[in-house]
């Protein structure tokens, strides 16, 4: 006769790590002081004095403070009921910015409603003012304890501690795709294979076997547990194995076979008792790709307004440098295999396509896409200068003017370099060429060939404008701070 099961944790008694409640506790402060500063600066300054009072017909004269209270409370109500503090999304990808701007809407939306109906006449300048400056603060604060979770994380604290359980091959990829990607949030403690093998994968060390995976998890200390899959991991042992995990109140994850695709793309439905994933296609037409040529419109002439005293100090600079063209003109394969004419300042020396392919022979690399050269000779004094800060690629924003590239996308290459795809590297075709890429902030040219045609192709699957708009403050970031990549 089986003993009795310790009855599983209830929602309101489990426990998370005590990390997850000091960090989300650091949010809900942070948000409200936001909040408070940016509806009290906006009675101070907007508002043209502190006696200012919000009346409606029928309705009593209020002292314009009183609303903004009410608003703020609202304001923080929101960020909550919309999950902006959910610990499955906090300190990593574009979900947590994403319901911030659902939220602040939401707010200012039901503000707008009430007015309306009872006929407030409401300060223009809040919906002006309040709600672009709120809703930059909220976003500004949140990255910046997302940078600080970072540096924590670093160094092995606020972290949760995971054993993975698996085939052997599904746990590398598990362990490499974790530990190579920055801000993963999990430290990889120990391992569990179906028959126990004591063989390390890597310097992960193997805990045990099916039958040991609780005395695993609790001589490993670990508050979580990702079920990576195997053939002897029948239904019946994976209740099992929950109903154990739910007694020591430890995280159960379960890591499809599935990689690269970004949380809105999968959408969870139980059918007859199976938690049956579906996962939408990518999107790429319609009034995604016309929302985001009017973003590359509009941020292109901003821009091109911005740094045109910077871009004349560096053809200035390049004339004086040596002779050759100020600006270069090179043939690169764009959105559907169309060629364009990509424009940079002039960072090497006058004939220097004709010294690459010998380049490229001495060290190696002739048959791989990507062309980088080590060290590379060619490059001018000046031109070290502009591509430390990134300053050669400007005049590219005439190209996303034109419609031949957008500010974000997969890396423009040579029609040399797409004669080497695969059918995979092909598909980055499928959206126009960017200045900038998720690659490039990720790494910029240290990746290898295959880690940046991952990160091209997840940026094609899971194009979002908010994801764009991430990659845009990392590359901002990357050329303020050369030699550092923002997470």
């Amino acid at each position: 006769m089986n003993p009795p099961r310790t009855p599983a944790a209830t929602p309101s008694q489990r426990r998370e790590p005590p990390w997850v409640r000091r960090y989300a506790s650091r949010l809900i402060y942070t948000d409200a002081l936001i909040l408070i500063a940016t509806l009290a600066g906006f009675g101070l300054l907007a508002l043209p004095d502190l006696n200012t009072t919000l009346s409606w017909p029928g309705g009593p004269d209020l002292p314009y403070f009183v609303p903004l209270a009410i608003i703020g409370v609202m304001w923080l109500l929101c960020l909550d009921a919309f999950d902006t503090r959910d610990r499955h999304i906090v300190g990593h990808g574009v979900v947590e910015y994403r319901r911030i701007v659902s939220a602040t809407f939401f707010v200012f939306a039901v503000v707008i409603t009430i007015a309306f109906f009872l006929r407030i006449e409401v300060a223009r300048a809040l919906f002006l003012i309040a709600l672009p400056v709120g809703l930059a603060g909220l976003i500004a604060g949140r990255w910046g304890w997302r940078q600080w979770l970072r540096h924590r994380q670093q160094s092995g604290a606020f972290v949760y501690r995971a054993v993975v359980l698996g085939d052997r091959a599904k746990l590398e990829h598990i362990i490499r795709q974790i530990r190579g990607t920055h801000g993963s949030g999990y430290a990889i403690v120990g391992a569990i294979t179906p028959r126990g093998t004591r063989i390390a994968i890597g310097d992960v060390p193997v805990l045990g076997g099916l039958a040991d995976v609780e005395q695993a998890i609790d001589a490993a200390g670990a508050d979580t547990l990702i079920v990576a899959g195997a053939d002897e991991l029948d239904p019946a042992t994976m209740r099992r194995l929950g109903w154990a995990m739910a007694d020591r109140d430890v995280n159960w994850v379960v890591a499809p076979a599935l990689t690269d695709v970004a949380g809105p793309r999968i959408h969870a439905r139980p059918v007859a008792g199976l938690p049956l994933v579906h996962i939408e296609f990518p999107t790429l037409e319609g009034h995604k790709r016309f929302g985001k040529r009017a973003f590359d419109i509009i941020g292109s002439s901003i821009m091109i307004l911005l740094f045109s005293p910077i871009m004349v100090a560096a053809a200035i600079a390049i004339r004086i440098d040596g002779p050759g063209p100020v600006l270069y003109r090179q043939l690169r394969i764009g959105r559907s295999g169309r060629e364009f004419g990509m424009i940079k300042f002039r960072s090497m020396v006058a004939n220097a396509d004709d010294q690459l392919a010998s380049l490229l022979d001495v060290q190696g690399t002739t048959d791989q896409p990507l062309f980088k050269v080590t060290n590379d000779p060619r490059i001018t004094k000046v031109g070290r200068f502009l591509r430390k800060h990134s300053i050669d690629e400007f005049p590219q924003l005439f190209n996303v003017f034109r419609g031949e590239m957008s500010l974000v996308g997969p890396r423009p290459q040579r029609a040399t370099e797409v004669a080497l795809y695969n059918d995979d590297a092909n598909r980055r075709l499928l959206v126009k060429p960017g200045m900038s890429g998720l690659w490039q902030v990720s790494g910029r040219s240290q990746l290898s060939w295959e880690d940046a045609i991952r990160l091209d192709l997840y940026y094609v699957e899971n194009w979002s404008f908010m994801q764009d708009v991430l990659i845009l403050f990392r590359t901002i970031r990357a050329v303020i701070v050369p030699g550092e990549t923002a997470h």
